[in-house]
């Protein structure tokens, strides 16, 4: 600085602070431009070491798991109004960061109000790929997806091929370039790749949001892919137009990712209470807080699975355990017997357990008279909401059903 010009600056500081320029430069006031440079130095150095520290810092974050992203932004996820029962025709979503990567607004399919006749629609584009669809998930022995699939594309006159593709968690990423270098035109995801597949799509719909897992992807001529949950249209359309459960109080056993589609789609048919029942009530608290939050309008209550003693109140029992399932405790009910003979006789029973096509439950519900719905119900309802989605017209669900029966 010209000295001239320093001799002022001090002169103007120790009149502001009411002391001499002696007194000032015996303090070692430093010009402003040594203060300036000083002041930038640092701010070069600290934001230096900031980069370094992000830098340093980012595996770890990319490497978080799945469940510390949802347990940290637990008290982020945006209100959702309550369900009427009815679907409006479009929904725009916030698709919530701490599930599904970038914030994206986007639209839902139309739904109609019937929970059997609900369409999808999709505007033509020209798309020279093959029809190639597939299922990635680990295990898939005994997965009846492909003969399904195949007999809903053969009812409307396609010539389609439905894959099976065996994909661990550590190969998601691989396969899903794969997928997309292969000209695959959707995929469903089945256990346990339904919810770390959300981090790799670009949109998600409304049902896949409130349920928090994804079992359909449409994959884009772009190859972005748009992430759908059919699992809760399913699970609705399996119920006969003729039950109303619109003020009714409904018993769900287990708190998986079963029982979260299953409390979606009750939530949207009108019901007043929802109790789950679970062997581990401290691990069905984010459950609890996240229902409760989504659909005010509905009671929820949470008890241990071994203490049921009367379900009288209950309008509906759903199954969501995988007790009952072939190779998984076939021979046993989810419920000893004197709860099952509670149910009052206008009750009905679901399990969404599809192998064996009567479980153990369902087949001693039937002797009680009491009206059941199998899982295979709901498994061939939600492979044709997935074709409705990858081709905009929907399959003979009754042809997909036959076709699956004859291989069980």
């Amino acid at each position: 600085m010209n000295p001239e010009l320093y001799e002022r600056y001090l002169a103007k500081k120790a009149k502001k602070l009411g002391i001499t320029v002696e007194e000032l430069k015996a303090q070692g006031t430093s010009s402003p431009v040594s203060e300036s440079s000083t002041t930038s130095s640092k701010s070069e150095q600290t934001l230096s070491q900031v980069n370094q520290q992000q830098v340093q810092e980012e595996p770890k974050y990319v490497q978080r798991t799945i469940q510390d992203q949802l347990s940290s932004q637990e008290n982020t996820i945006p209100h959702q109004q309550p369900y009427s029962g009815m679907q409006p025709e479009t929904v725009k979503t916030e698709v919530p960061s701490y599930v599904f990567g970038p914030s994206k607004m986007q639209e839902t399919p139309k739904y109609n109000s019937s929970p059997i006749n609900q369409s999808f629609s999709r505007p033509e584009i020209k798309d020279s790929r093959e029809n190639k669809f597939g299922l990635i998930g680990y295990p898939l022995g005994h997965s009846l997806s492909k003969v399904i699939h195949e007999a809903g594309f053969k009812s409307l006159g396609l010539n389609a091929t439905y894959d099976i593709l065996e994909t661990p968690p550590d190969n998601l990423v691989d396969r899903i370039k794969w997928l997309k270098a292969n000209g695959y035109k959707g995929f469903n995801v089945t256990i346990p790749l339904k919810l770390p597949i959300s981090l790799f799509v670009n949109e998600v719909d409304h049902y896949a949001d409130l349920a928090r897992a994804v079992n359909t992807v449409y994959v884009e001529a772009d190859k972005s892919l748009k992430a759908y949950n059919t699992d809760v249209i399913g699970f609705r359309r399996a119920i006969p137009k003729d039950i109303d459960l619109r003020g009714k109080k409904v018993a769900i056993l287990g708190t998986g990712g079963a029982a979260h589609a299953a409390c979606v789609a009750l939530s949207e048919c009108g019901v007043q209470e929802i109790a789950f029942f679970t062997r581990n009530i401290p691990n069905s608290i984010d459950l609890m807080n996240y229902v409760r939050r989504k659909f005010p309008a509905v009671n929820f209550n949470v008890y241990q699975i071994e203490n049921i003693r009367n379900l009288g109140e209950y309008a509906m029992l759903v199954n969501t355990t995988p007790i009952g399932m072939l190779g998984k405790a076939g021979d046993m009910m989810p419920v000893e017997m004197y709860a099952l003979e509670s149910l009052n006789r206008e009750a009905v029973v679901y399990d969404v357990i599809y192998n064996p096509k009567k479980t153990v439950l369902i087949r001693a519900a039937e002797k009680l008279n009491l009206r059941t719905i199998t899982g295979l119900d709901m498994l061939v309802f939600q492979a044709v909401a997935a074709q409705e989605i990858w081709f905009g017209n929907s399959p003979d669900w009754k042809d997909m059903k036959i076709a699956a029966l004859e291989v069980l």
